[in-house]
Order: C-alpha cells, then structure tokens, then sequence
C-alpha cells in the first residue's frame, strides 16, 4: 500500500510538472522564435557590434532555456515504462529550475536590448533592473515567504 502511495504521489508531481512546463514552453518558445527572425530584419545591421553580443547572449539564454524545459519530455520518452519515475521527477524539476533561470536571463536580456534600441542604454538599464527585480520578487520572495507563513487550518 505505501509503494502504491508513493506512485501515486510521483503521478500527481509528474502530471503538475507537465502542465507548468505547457505554460513555460509556450513563453520561451515565442520568444525564442521572435530572437530567431530578427538577424533577418533590414534594420538589424544597424545595430552597434556590442548590441550583436547582447543578442546573441538573448538568443543563447532563450534557446537554451527551450532546450531545458522540452528536455523532461526527451527524458520521458527515453525512460517512458522502465521503473524511472524518482529520477523523472526529479530531474524534470531540476531542469525545469535551471530552464527557469535562462528564460529569465532571457527575458531581461530582450527588454534591455529594446528599450536600448529605442529609448535610450540608461532607460534600458532601468527598465531591465525593474524586470529583474520583479521576476525574482514573484518567483523566489514571493514562494518563500507563503512557504514561512504559519499555514491555516482550513482548506
């Protein structure tokens, strides 16, 4: 009974996971295909030597955090019925994680790159310091502290 508690318990993590990284995919792979098309633009030569090692430090950052968020599904389908469930769920979280971090190297990484574009390097600085500091408020602080909070007792 506890064996078919703890596969039930690896089902649910597996299934919540999945459904996060459809929402992640999603985000980082529009990203990753707008950074794709963009040394395409007419335009895009116009941009000063230093702005080309900053995109492509977007474009690396974004392409691999695609690569990390799909990698639970390769993972899957080569271990998919061989008794690895623990090691799935375990490095689909860790990867998940590390996916994470790129997509938001990313997405700060974009931000700066076009606002600098457009406005100005200084507004650019801001507006990505903003972004930095509003990813790492709602996805580090923000779990945190809910997870110190006292938990209640109704559900």
């Amino acid at each position: 009974m506890e064996e078919h508690a703890r596969d039930k318990g690896l089902d649910r993590n597996w299934n919540e996971l999945l459904q996060e990284l459809r929402v992640a995919q999603t985000g980082v792979q529009i990203l990753s295909g707008f950074l794709l098309t963009l040394p395409f633009s007419p335009n895009f030569e116009d941009l000063p030597e230093s702005r080309h090692d900053v995109y492509v430090a977007v474009l690396l950052s974004a392409i691999s955090a695609t690569l990390l968020l799909l990698s639970p599904v390769a993972l899957h389908r080569a271990l998919f019925h061989r008794g690895q469930r623990p090691f799935l769920v375990d490095a689909a979280h860790k990867l998940s994680r590390a996916g994470l971090v790129l997509l938001a190297v990313a997405n700060v990484g974009a931000v700066w790159l076009i606002v600098d574009t457009v406005l100005s390097s200084t507004a650019a600085s801001v507006a990505a310091a903003v972004l930095a500091g509003l990813t790492t408020l709602v996805w580090l602080v923000l779990p945190a502290w809910v997870l110190r909070r006292p938990r209640s007792t109704e559900s």
